[in-house]
């Protein structure tokens, strides 16, 4: 590769890098294109720790003869496992360490002290080199604070002195369009989970005027946990925030699978909306998320008794009506949500569950949306005056409701 390159090959990854190619495709147009110029590259890897509920951090690779997994998302790596592999690896080295680079000619008897090299000398490369980016506390967000690469090949010389400085040259360019494009998954993550799909979407579009909002005809659910103030005084105190944890994620995930937004978690409750190009669409999309949701609170109570922990139920309002959705709040402190009279009927609504002895309750206007052939499994359950609603309201339940507890 001649010195000339490096600015074609580093104009090529900021091009990418703004246009939002992903980390994949950053790591193997940049592999393929080093390649091609003469750089004698085989195997790459690039790895950065990321915000995430739920994996670490994000890994991609590349390899001149295999197809292989492009990328892969990894848990946490502390304990198990994980954790004997990490502290085996080159990358935990560099980060323990001062040293921003190591090299290993596995092919003329340097030894395979760091995990994966036995396989790849087995696999004919002869030398490796990883390196890392560290990023200064200003550009780093959680654990994403450096980013992690090694490469390898396979000829028969190794890289030579001037291969590193090439790619000494190249992989910090590298370094940045990634991390370019994994600031915006993880802004995206961040929105999406505290404030839900649509509304992250609508955030990440623009829609942060405070005071802007749109006037929507929505299906709303608000759940509860049945006794779940009983409960928390009397279970011992590193039990509350897993079992609240346990019973919100049936919940969540059930409303997710049926096509419904989560909008606000208050304590114990759950706030959504389902919305469809027919309201009756709506209505039946939050029953399906009620019928989801028995099915796991089932298998997540029988679970929990087996082991002897508290179990409970969840109850259930359901309404539809016209609401306001969008941004509310201060300059210095916005929610994107729901109000609207109905958003307060459908919370009285599920409150009323308790007096009734049953873990669904609907207005008339939802149950009236439902289309005819599938109102056969309601009940009407009377009159009831709501607290805060200016009108009596008829209610309305599924012949599966009684709560068993």
């Amino acid at each position: 590769m001649e010195y000339s390159d490096i600015g074609i090959i580093a104009a090529w990854l900021t091009e990418q890098g703004l246009k939002g190619a992903s980390e994949a495709e950053l790591l193997t147009g940049f592999c393929n294109a080093c390649r091609e110029r003469g750089l004698p590259l085989d195997r790459g890897m690039a790895l950065m720790d990321t915000l995430h509920p739920v994996h670490e951090g994000r890994a991609f690779r590349w390899d001149s003869r295999e197809e292989i997994e492009t990328e892969f998302e990894y848990g946490p790596s502390s304990d198990g496992a994980a954790l004997d592999s990490w502290q085996r690896s080159a990358f935990y080295y560099l980060w323990a360490g001062e040293e921003n680079e190591v090299r290993r000619r596995i092919g003329f008897g340097d030894p395979t002290d760091f995990v994966m090299l036995d396989t790849m000398l087995e696999q004919g490369h002869t030398d490796f080199v990883a390196m890392v980016h560290r990023f200064a506390k200003a550009g780093t967000i959680g654990e994403m604070d450096c980013f992690f690469s090694h490469f390898a090949t396979r000829h028969p010389e190794g890289f030579s002195d001037q291969d590193l400085i090439i790619l000494r040259k190249l992989v910090p360019v590298l370094a940045l369009a990634i991390k370019c494009i994994a600031l915006a998954r993880i802004a995206r993550t961040i929105a999406e989970v505290y404030l839900g799909d649509d509304a992250a979407r609508q955030v990440l579009e623009g829609k942060i005027t405070r005071g802007k909002s749109e006037r929507i005809s929505a299906a709303l659910w608000f759940s509860d946990l049945l006794n779940y103030t009983k409960i928390s005084d009397s279970a011992p105190p590193e039990e509350i925030l897993p079992m609240l944890n346990a019973y919100s994620d049936v919940v969540i995930s059930a409303i997710h699978e049926a096509g419904g937004d989560v909008l606000k978690l208050i304590g114990d409750g759950v706030l959504a909306i389902f919305k469809g190009d027919e309201p009756a669409d709506a209505c039946c999309a939050s029953l399906r998320a009620e019928r989801l949701l028995r099915q796991k609170l089932k298998a997540l109570n029988d679970e929990r008794a087996l082991e002897g922990r508290p179990t409970t139920e969840v109850y259930i309002g359901l309404h539809i009506g016209d609401v306001f959705y969008g941004n509310i709040g201060s300059r210095e402190r916005l929610d994107f949500t729901v109000i609207g009279p109905a958003v307060n009927e459908v919370s009285r609504i599920a409150s009323m569950c308790r007096s009734v002895d049953l873990n669904v309750l609907m207005s008339s206007e939802f149950a009236a949306t439902i289309p005819e052939g599938e109102r056969g499994a309601l009940a009407c359950i009377g009159r009831y005056a709501l607290r805060g609603v200016k009108r009596a309201q008829e209610l309305y339940t599924l012949d599966t409701a009684r709560i068993e507890i």
